[in-house]
């Protein structure tokens, strides 16, 4: 089935933003689970069409079949050596390579619901999704996969964000997540350990106590008399003064300070993002090791409904129908057949996008972060032959589950650092590279940023100090003076 010609760039300043085609602009940035609402409520207001889970309808040999089975929105795309992408046959052309920066939109504003519409208030609606600030679960998952680079660690991480609720702390001990996992508590603990120092600090602790704890420490302020003070909450909280002087081995006025200090701190670190319960991610597109090496990708088909298109009734109500009957037949025929087309463009376009990144991201998914290469949408855009914000739409929200986790699409677009005989380094990368430079440390030795820098230009990458202070606090790795005194070291 093929929806036409490509449409082109020079010819947009003359089309007419059309409700299908914001309808199609639509389902291609929806997820598959925002794309499943969408056809709920168009199986509601579209008598043609149906959703049917069952297996794929043998087509009846005189063609009269009560139903007509839209093709499959879930092709199965193989990525190959050859750089090909080879999808089902009946998939389509994507419509959407264009740039509708400059289009008329006459649906704009009243237009902008399921009918048709964007359903955003205004035009800048691509602006308001990608100006969306994370939520606590995609930064804490950011921070994840830049912490470890180990898959089973990463899996144990990701067992820990599960159990987190909305104040940032954990709902079981971390002893039953572990026998729930079926790995060592030890080496639970040591992920969970390295978690409690994510951003926001004091996250993924156990207790109260436990995360003001970390925050104190974090602060350089968790001396004995404070550790006694956050080990004895309960005593606080009865206002027993006199009992926690004794313990901590201060007087009232030292209590008092650090009392106040106490009240400094964020005894709900997850609070802030204002987010509620944390869900886990639901994956938009599967990906699969194939039998010679190469990967398999298909839609989720969990999430994605078949959907059937009930020609046989219509046949049979237009045939004894009135006039205005047989019109509106005609226009939700229409409609069904427009939806069947979006969602078959939608299909092809997101496995095609996804079949670029990981054939240019080979290296991640069989080697590990070290391996991350630097990628831009242009260079997919170029690559796919395809405008660069189509492959922004597609990506936009977009997660999927690789044999190393499951990913937003976007992780895997990342800036490029310049490196020797003009190759190039991912930036995420390159912050891998610093967080196991600094990991290996020798007992008796604390790398400064600058020897940092100096020992990455000698591996080929062109980095200034600065950028190394950059990526080293964005991982919330302390500076060298701070992991000089955590080591005990003299300055």
């Amino acid at each position: 089935m093929s929806l036409g010609p490509r449409l082109d760039l020079r010819q947009t300043q003359s089309l007419v933003m059309t409700p299908q085609l914001r309808q199609a602009i639509q389902l291609l940035q929806f997820t598959n689970t925002e794309v499943n609402q969408f056809i709920e409520d168009e199986l509601l207001k579209n008598p043609l069409i149906e959703r049917d889970d069952a297996e794929p309808l043998a087509p009846q040999p005189d063609g009269q079949a009560d139903h007509a089975l839209a093709p499959d929105p879930s092709p199965l795309a193989q990525v190959r050596d050859a750089q090909t992408i080879d999808v089902d046959p009946a998939g389509i052309q994507a419509p959407l390579d264009a740039d509708f920066s400059n289009v008329y939109d006459a649906g704009t504003g009243s237009d902008g619901g399921r009918d048709g519409g964007m359903g955003f208030e205004d035009d800048d609606w691509i602006g308001q999704i990608a100006d969306r600030p994370p939520d606590l679960r995609e930064h804490l998952e950011q921070q994840i996969r830049l912490a470890f680079p180990d898959l089973a660690q990463r899996r144990i991480a990701s067992a820990l964000l599960m159990a987190l609720d909305p104040s940032g702390r954990l709902v079981d001990p971390p002893e039953a997540i572990a026998t729930a996992l079926g790995v060592a508590p030890e080496a639970l603990e040591a992920v969970r350990q390295t978690m409690l120092r994510f951003d926001p600090t004091g996250i993924f602790a156990r207790d109260l106590a436990e995360c003001l704890a970390v925050q104190l420490a974090e602060r350089n302020r968790l001396d004995p008399a404070m550790a006694a003070l956050v080990a004895n909450l309960e005593l606080l909280a009865k206002r027993d003064h006199r009992s926690l002087m004794e313990l901590c081995g201060v007087d009232s006025e030292d209590l008092r300070d650090m009392i106040a200090e106490l009240k400094r701190l964020n005894p709900k670190p997850g609070a802030g993002f204002d987010t509620g319960p944390i869900t886990p991610l639901i994956p938009d597109v599967l990906m699969h090791p194939g039998p010679d090496g190469d990967y398999m990708l298909e839609l989720n088909p969990e999430t994605m409904p078949r959907v059937l298109i009930r020609r046989g009734f219509h046949a049979r109500m237009a045939a004894k129908a009135s006039r205005e009957t047989r019109q509106f037949l005609s226009e939700r025929i229409q409609s069904a057949n427009w939806l069947i087309r979006a969602l078959e463009s939608r299909a092809d376009t997101i496995l095609r996008v996804a079949g670029e990144i990981v054939q240019h991201q080979e290296g991640f998914f069989r080697l590990g972060i070290g391996f991350l290469k630097p990628l831009t949408l242009r260079e997919v855009a170029a690559a796919l032959e395809i405008h660069e914000s189509t492959v922004s739409r597609v990506t936009s929200n977009k997660v999927i589950a690789t044999p190393r986790g499951i990913f937003e699409m976007k992780f895997f677009f990342t800036t490029a650092l310049s490196g020797a005989n003009g190759e190039s380094h991912s930036a995420g990368a390159v912050r891998h590279r610093i967080a196991a430079l600094i990991e290996a440390e020798p007992a008796n030795v604390v790398l400064s940023d600058d020897a940092l820098a100096k020992m990455l230009q000698k591996e080929g990458i062109d980095i200034a100090r600065r950028t190394v202070a950059k990526y080293r606090e964005a991982m919330r790795i302390p500076g060298s003076a701070q992991r000089k005194r955590d080591k005990g070291l003299s300055a």
